[in-house]
């Protein structure tokens, strides 16, 4: 008699029970993404600062640098960018290099719910690929200001890896207010608050 498949279920703060390898839209919650990306660290947490630095904040940081990029960027466009890395609310935050090592199970999965949280929200499981290009340039922009700022790079060091930004900080609105690191309940709530501004209260 055939095993019947094995399932990875993630029981939620608002109730949800989330199947991590067959995720359904009707599973995801706003208040659960908020909740985990404004507690997982980036960097593994070596930053400087007295909190770390979420990413929920970075995620914030990228919407806004994709904004700053393309100022007409519709509402839709910016979502994607403040939901790019929505999936490590419940998978965490790996770093690139070991990602690499872990092979394309990993990023299947990470697809896969991705591809979810954007369906809960009203767009596409996939982004246009002209948004999708801008969110990579954006994403990486915000790792140099944050190699930099936060985690002890030097700047030639970070443009080696990270490229050299197309903004320069001081043309990024609030950009001393975006990059220093919030303590938990701020990254929750900003996240929040910029989700709102572009899509309104979630029912």
């Amino acid at each position: 008699m055939a095993r019947a498949p094995q399932r990875a279920w993630q029981r939620m703060l608002s109730g949800r029970r989330l199947d991590l390898l067959d995720p359904s839209p009707l599973d995801v919650e706003l208040s659960d993404i908020a909740h985990g990306l404004a507690r997982v660290a980036r960097w593994n947490g070596q930053t400087n600062g007295d909190y770390a630095f979420s990413v929920a904040q970075h995620s914030v940081l990228v919407m806004h640098l994709a904004l700053g990029a393309k100022p007409d960027l519709d509402g839709s466009s910016r979502l994607y960018a403040l939901l790019h890395d929505a999936p490590e609310y419940v998978m965490g935050d790996i770093i690139s290099p070991l990602k690499a090592a872990m092979g394309g199970q990993y990023k299947d999965l990470e697809n896969r719910l991705l591809g979810a949280i954007h369906v809960r929200f009203s767009l596409a499981a996939k982004a246009p690929t002209s948004i999708a290009k801008l969110i990579k340039k954006a994403d990486k922009e915000a790792a140099y200001f944050e190699a930099v700022n936060l985690a002890g790079f030097e700047p030639s060091e970070a443009r080696k890896i990270f490229g050299e930004p197309s903004l320069a900080s001081f043309d990024l609105p609030d950009f001393e207010q975006l990059i220093r690191p919030w303590p938990i309940h701020v990254a929750h709530e900003q996240f929040v608050s910029v989700f709102n501004s572009i899509l309104g209260p979630v029912k």
